[in-house]
């Protein structure tokens, strides 16, 4: 097969066969949901259900796993599975392709360079504001934590990457559609490196603004 083959002529649908582009969500035909992973070797796109990456024939590397517990999502109440993206095991709904990761999973994801690639081109992110699962921008909509149902704090990633995502500090995050591929871009983009160097500039005014204090009291 060549390497420069469309896309659309290379990806299938998994579930009923049909051609599909790179970019969709889901199946034109069947409407089934069309997860895209980096092949683990060659990085390039193969649909979840591939048995082998059509670029280089290494196995694909998300797989369901054993774990067949049905967690309600926080956004739509629709039913959650467990799925294996690279080496992570996340949760992912059903009906709005919501995401949630585990509080241990996000920090090796946020760590790990290898897990980012995996996850980069899992998702595109949602461009509409009435998708399923979503609150309109105005409105402010705090969701349960699966784990403890408690209310989850919203949380601007990393201060400065403006994706708002749903966190349990004690158990994980949620975040919708599109917001991971938007919270790994961000790390990938240097969006930590940025927020470190704020944070330096910020101490390093914040200890001018005491010494200038104490040279007032002093003067007086």
């Amino acid at each position: 097969m060549n390497m420069n083959e469309n896309q659309a002529e290379i990806l299938r649908c998994p579930n009923c066969g049909a051609p599909a582009a790179a970019e969709a969500a889901r199946c034109e035909y069947c409407r089934s949901v069309l997860a895209r992973v980096s092949c683990p070797f060659c990085f390039k796109l193969l649909f979840d259900g591939a048995a082998f990456c059509p670029h280089c024939g290494t196995a694909r590397s998300r797989a369901e796993v054993a774990d067949q517990r049905v967690t309600p999502c926080p956004a739509c109440k629709g039913p959650m599975q467990w799925v294996k993206l690279g080496t992570t095991d996340l949760l992912e709904c059903e009906n709005c392709d919501g995401t949630w990761l585990e509080a241990s999973a996000f920090e090796r994801m946020c760590a790990d360079r290898e897990s980012q690639a995996g996850m980069l081109n899992h998702s595109v992110p949602d461009e509409t504001p009435s998708a399923a699962g979503r609150q309109p921008p105005e409105s402010i909509h705090y969701r349960p934590c699966p784990r403890c149902g408690k209310l989850m704090n919203r949380m601007n990633f990393g201060r400065l990457s403006g994706t708002v995502v749903d966190v349990c500090k004690g158990h994980g995050t949620f975040l919708d559609r599109g917001e991971l591929h938007q919270v790994v871009r961000f790390i990938l983009d240097g969006g930590f490196d940025r927020v470190r160097r704020i944070e330096r500039e910020e101490l390093i005014e914040e200890q001018r603004r005491l010494r200038d204090l104490q040279r007032a009291l002093l003067d007086h």
